[in-house]
């Protein structure tokens, strides 16, 4: 096989590889939807249900459920506060039930739990609580610049990484690429998303325990020696490899675990059990 066919080959294993880690990062961690299903009278009807919520207005959770002797309601309550449960109806417009979860400031978070109700039969949707979290409005020309060098660094470090395992002669250029593009996306825009989304540019170590921020950290430090091991001396590829592997442990890590959460009694911000 010709070096020209066997890179091509290379970069589209790879590309579909980062495909695959972003869809996983995508569905996992607890900020997305937990999506489910339930059955009513033989009539299976599926949902989702809403766990973070950006800019202002109510957290709003539709379900489709034509049915309209179907009812229900659902219990709310603030994490880390003194407040009791709040208990409220489902609102029905059309063939949708629907539920509103109050507005929070930025990093507070909310438990409820969804229950409908058909001929004095109670269903619930929630057997544990689902949590949602607020956060402030993150411009799209932040984010968006922010999700693709992020996607972009962990697609040169995988290919970076096996530069380095076949002793490929970009093994140093692709270092210096994945080294910028991790530092970009994840320690400058990284920062900046964070400040527009919970008020702060940085959480994690020193100031506090953000999984994410520390775990963008050690990635970045481990990257960083391996491309001043193999400035210093070109064989030094073990570093590297290492670095990828470190990077992809990373994101493997499900998205904004233990991540920003406001403590309502003292009004400040810090790191999440979940």
């Amino acid at each position: 096989m010709n070096k020209k066919l066997r890179s091509f080959l290379i970069w589209v294993l790879v590309t579909l590889f980062t495909f695959a880690i972003a869809y996983y990062q995508r569905s996992t961690g607890p900020t997305y939807d937990k999506k489910g299903e339930i059955i009513i009278d033989d009539n299976v009807y599926k949902y989702k249900m809403i766990r973070s919520h950006g800019g202002e207005g109510d957290a709003i959770c539709h379900l489709l459920i034509p049915d309209t002797s179907v009812s229900g309601f659902y219990i709310y309550q603030k994490i880390n506060s003194n407040e009791e449960e709040t208990r409220e109806n489902l609102k029905r417009k059309g063939d949708t039930l629907f539920l509103a979860i109050p507005h929070q400031p930025p990093a507070g978070k909310v438990r409820y739990n969804v229950f409908l109700e058909k001929d004095s039969k109670e269903y619930s949707l929630t057997e544990e609580s689902v949590v949602v979290r607020f956060k402030g409005y993150v411009p799209l020309s932040v984010l968006i610049p922010h999700v693709i060098i992020m996607f972009l660094a962990m697609l040169f470090s995988t290919r970076t990484g096996i530069e380095a395992l076949i002793k490929g002669k970009n093994t140093l250029p692709f270092t210096v690429i994945t080294v910028i593009l991790f530092f970009t996306g994840g320690l400058i825009l990284g920062p900046v998303v964070q400040k527009y989304a919970f008020g702060a540019y940085w959480t994690g170590w020193p100031f506090g325990h953000d999984l994410t921020d520390n775990k963008t950290l050690v990635a970045f430090i481990v990257w960083l020696i391996a491309l001043i091991r193999l400035f210093r001396n070109r064989s030094n590829r073990g570093w590297v490899i290492a670095a990828a592997i470190v990077l992809l442990a990373v994101y493997l890590v499900p998205h904004s675990m233990f991540g920003s959460e406001l403590d309502y009694s003292t009004g400040e911000v810090g790191t999440g059990n979940q």
